[in-house]
């Protein structure tokens, strides 16, 4: 090899390794969302979207990120681990500095790996598994845990629900609905108020009939159904329940919220489902009122759970952005290790949670509220 050719492939081995310690330009502070705004989940990551645009349209009008402007860019994934990776990297391409996001777990697991090797500060505001943040000091969520929700539910109804009899349809094949479902049970063997009376599972590829579990868990005698799912099979097991005019308590988890507003469902049939969840439209807080009302305003209907966990999470990353003295010119890597240092200080008051803090795994700490569906609307229980 020549002297000329080795000098060309020293340079650009070079600039490769030294990608992460780039500095940009100072205009801005890029933020790139990651979520499915098409297919089955949809409406999970079209909220996400909303609520994060609201957020940065409310922090721009304030005045930016320490004094710059916020640019948001947001990329569909459709639910899919292999297109979060290439909406990750088209983002990375773009000059991403901070990620919200990915919306759901399985494709949050996938990116996490990516966020953690190339050192970006993520926050998910919606994927709930463990598994996202584990061994990423990097990787926060906003969301309750899988192991917080599974164990919240249980705590419900031993408080609530004396002497139901419940049955726990969950899919096998998910990890966000099997990781609450192992924590419910644990919890549900150590209290003697409810007695979990069956289990019933199922798949993606078997999620459109659940003709089985729902005659097993009426044979049970079961008045409490638990749902730890998302709300597209939830809503098929809610339309075959009518027909088969069997009608327990439904009480299902955060991923089902966004049910109202799934094309086609008819929400007479969620009348009394029961949720647990950081965030009730109709609280009387002047905070939640206004999101509500430019939610409204802008959308046409009434904001879910990520559409408060997304606004929420832009606040947060702008809060840690600001503790740890970062600047627009600098890379991501040189962000992310700032924030790092000084995320497990910061306190955010936002709409799903009040002074709600962090840990070094990335999990928050809030509490969480009981949410019923009347009138075809959410209401606090």
């Amino acid at each position: 090899m020549n002297m000329k050719k080795s000098l060309s492939l020293l340079l650009a081995l070079t600039l490769v390794l030294s990608l992460g310690s780039v500095a940009f330009a100072d205009d801005t502070v890029k933020i790139g969302a990651i979520g499915p705004t098409t297919g089955g989940a949809a409406i999970y990551g079209q909220a996400v979207m909303n609520g994060a645009q609201i957020a940065v349209d409310e922090i721009n009008a304030a005045g930016g990120f320490n004094g710059v402007q916020v640019e948001l860019n947001c990329q569909d994934d459709q639910h899919d681990a292999e297109a979060s990776v290439n909406a990750y990297n088209n983002l990375m391409d773009w000059g991403m500095q901070l990620l919200c996001g990915p919306v759901t777990t399985t494709p949050a697991i996938a990116v996490s790996d990516y966020v953690f090797n190339d050192r970006v500060f993520a926050m998910t505001p919606s994927a709930s598994s463990p598994d996202v943040t584990a061994g990423k000091d990097n990787m926060f969520q906003l969301c309750f845990t899988d192991p917080n929700q599974g164990t919240g539910s249980a705590e419900y109804m031993a408080e609530n629900m004396a002497g139901s009899k419940v049955y726990v349809i969950y899919k096998n094949d998910d990890a966000y609905s099997q990781g609450i479902r192992d924590t419910f049970v644990a919890a549900a063997a150590e209290t003697d108020a409810f007695e979990v009376v069956g289990e019933g599972t199922f798949t993606e590829d078997t999620s459109t009939d659940f003709s089985v579990q729902l005659n097993a868990a009426k044979a049970a005698g079961a008045d409490v159904i638990f749902l730890p799912m998302y709300y597209t099979p939830a809503s098929v097991i809610l339309t075959q329940a009518k027909a088969m005019d069997y009608a327990p308590t439904f009480f299902g988890v955060d991923g089902m919220d966004g049910i109202l507003t799934m094309e086609g469902f008819d929400t007479s049939l969620a009348e009394g489902v029961m949720l647990l969840t950081p965030f009730v439209a109709d609280a009387e807080d002047e905070l939640t009122q206004n999101f509500v009302a430019e939610y409204q305003k802008r959308f046409n209907e009434v904001p879910n759970q990520f559409a408060a966990d997304a606004y929420d999470v832009i606040y947060a990353l702008k809060a840690m952005y600001e503790a740890a003295g970062c600047t627009a010119d600098m890379s991501y890597a040189d962000i992310c290790e700032a924030i790092v240092a000084v995320a497990t200080e910061v306190s955010v008051d936002g709409l799903t949670g009040e002074s709600m803090t962090w840990s070094a795994n990335g999990e928050v700490s809030k509490s969480p509220r009981a949410m019923v569906i009347k009138d075809g609307a959410y209401t606090a229980a």
